[in-house]
């Protein structure tokens, strides 16, 4: 079977993140073949027994371009897991905005931190579950897979799948 996994960079890293041992990293090169092989358990256990093919392995991320910490990550994503086998990373740029407090305490809106002035910011992830859909939908629609797996917990992405799974 083609097998493509889709995977949702930062709800999976994060996910990993809060439930690993501390101080044991996430080995991404072997998330795949991990991945490959419970699929295929679980097929087994419905009585659809074969073996899966890795065709693809897409990450989704997204990266703040404006602090040191967002150039870093795209330069491990672009020049290391961009280039090991069966990878294809697709990254969204984090746009940097005012971002506003409502202290429920006071009751008052605050656009600068209290303590320096500096102006409170944030850099919102957007558009990647639309990415991945976009790809699951138009790979699915080409016929580029019979098996898809998923890694993300978010709920966001089920109505596509659903229709993945009509079909």
């Amino acid at each position: 079977m083609k097998t493509r996994i889709f995977i949702d960079f930062w709800n999976f890293q994060l996910n990993w993140n809060g439930r690993a041992p501390s101080g044991v990293r996430l080995d991404w090169t072997v998330v795949p073949p991990v991945f490959l092989a419970e699929a295929e358990k679980l097929l087994s256990k419905v009585g659809q027994g074969g073996s899966a093919t890795l065709e693809e392995t897409l990450v989704h991320a997204s990266v703040n371009p404006s602090t040191e910490v967002g150039r870093n990550l795209r330069g491990w994503l672009t020049s290391f897991l961009d280039h090991q086998p069966s990878f294809n990373v697709r990254i969204r740029e984090r746009k940097s905005r005012k971002f506003i407090v409502h202290c429920n305490s006071c009751d008052q809106e605050h656009s600068t931190c209290p303590a320096c002035g500096a102006d409170l910011r944030r850099a919102a992830e957007k558009g990647v579950d639309s990415a991945i859909v976009t790809d699951l939908l138009s790979l699915a629609v080409e016929s580029a897979f019979d098996l898809a797996v998923l890694v993300s917990s978010d709920a966001d992405l089920i109505p596509a799948v659903e229709w993945v799974q009509d079909r």
